[in-house]
């Protein structure tokens, strides 16, 4: 099936006299008729569900489908993005080991990586991911045991060399993990560049309403963990909380899922309701419609910022003069996204004025939804930076981000228009 299909199509699969529609497994446990059947659960013998913070029928099969969308083998959902990153990166490192990770990703994944991570004994090292291979190559140690990057950066809208960064990644046997949030698999499927496990923040577009937290796990399943055995070996050594399962030779390209699931959230519980999951499905069955819309709407703005003479600069992938836009051409044909950056000239002030002058573009934190709306970092989610280092963080203290809704884009660019009248 095609991308299209899949969004409406894959995941929920009814079988006769069963519900069309997915539906919502609203219950925390499930009944069975012998001790035995339920022990087989526990032991990993058997599949089926017992308890919801590890798995939900509806939860799987919006898993199930956006799994399908990226081309993996398995997936899961958790509680929020930031969840799906912490699960994905902890599910092969532990104290004493060490990652390589974009400096552009979102700052709550920095933070993440920098100081949680860090008390875990966790070290995190963040490069420039426009650094030459060989330059890259030297900051990998013998523990480096993986490597994060984001397939649109978030808030500076840049675009990852996901090729790149996966040989490199798989010349030092590491897998390559890539957050497909901005895109989405409608406009990337980084398993086709190299990628070994994305994630997402499903509470952006493939929720598409800011209605529900979420996010999720894809795993490609091409990582062979067993040929590197000594790195991993949560996944190829017996787990004692599972009668010694070995992850790698019980379950194979399902290995890295299943360990996620009965190990992390076993034990952090980081599980989406069943509620938000049906949420998401239905984000889900209009996203190859929305990301159409969002990016025309992106692109229409970002030349009308280009033009103004109140802008000092726009970022913007598909623009043809921007920095990213040959690295946009090969991972993303068909469009980026929704979220483009620009500074105006004047700094802080004139930006918090411009903002404070919009009509129906709304200031709010969050960002890729239906409803266009703006953000400050330097005024808000970094506002406890100063402008030396909001730069080495690789956020421009004028950096506005505008996260372009799917209204009609004459409309959105009538208030922008308004806005910059009053400055």
């Amino acid at each position: 099936m095609n991308i299209e299909t899949k969004c409406v199509q894959a995941g929920w699969q009814p079988h006769k006299g069963e519900p069309r529609e997915l539906p919502i497994y609203q219950s925390t446990t499930f009944k069975y008729d012998t001790s035995e059947e339920m022990g087989k659960l526990f032991d990993l013998e058997a599949e089926g569900y017992f308890y919801t913070r590890l798995q939900n029928p509806t939860n799987d099969s919006v898993a199930a489908k956006i799994c399908a969308m990226e081309g993996g083998v398995a997936a899961m959902l958790t509680s929020s993005g930031q969840a799906a990153n912490f699960f994905a990166v902890f599910n092969i490192c532990e104290a004493g080991d060490h990652l390589i990770a974009s400096s552009s990703i979102y700052g709550g994944t920095y933070n993440l990586f920098g100081t949680t991570l860090k008390k875990m004994g966790i070290e995190c090292t963040f490069v420039d991911q426009d650094l030459p291979e060989e330059e890259l190559a030297k900051l990998f140690k013998p523990n480096t045991k993986v490597v994060f990057g984001e397939t649109i950066t978030n808030p500076t809208v840049s675009v990852f060399d996901i090729e790149k960064f996966a040989r490199l990644a798989h010349s030092h046997g590491v897998p390559l993990i890539v957050d497909n949030t901005f895109a989405t698999p409608v406009n990337c499927r980084p398993f086709e560049f190299g990628a070994d496990i994305v994630t997402h923040s499903t509470t952006k577009y493939m929720d598409g309403h800011a209605t529900a937290v979420g996010g999720c796990i894809v795993d490609s399943g091409n990582f062979d963990w067993l040929a590197h055995a000594d790195k991993y070996p949560g996944l190829t050594t017996p787990d004692d909380s599972y009668h010694g399962i070995v992850y790698a030779e019980r379950f194979g390209k399902a290995a890295y899922i299943t360990k996620a699931t009965s190990q992390l959230m076993r034990d952090l519980g980081a599980i989406q309701s069943p509620q938000h999951a049906y949420y998401l499905n239905i984000g889900l069955e209009s996203l190859h419609l929305r990301m159409k819309k969002h990016c025309e709407n992106a692109l229409a703005v970002a030349k009308y910022l280009k033009n103004n003479e109140n802008v000092a600069w726009v970022s913007y992938p598909d623009l043809e003069d921007d920095k990213y836009h040959e690295l946009a051409k090969k991972y993303l044909p068909n469009g980026s996204c929704g979220v483009l950056a620009f500074g105006i000239k004047g700094g802080r002030e004139e930006s918090i004025k411009f903002m404070d002058s919009l009509k129906f573009i709304t200031i709010v934190t969050h960002v890729a939804d239906a409803r266009s709306c703006i953000l400050h970092p330097a005024s808000h989610t970094h506002r406890q930076m100063t402008d030396e280092q909001l730069i080495e963080a690789g956020v421009a203290p004028d950096l506005i981000r505008l996260s372009v809704g799917i209204e009609n884009a004459d409309d959105i660019i009538a208030d922008l228009a308004q806005a910059f009248e009053k400055i």
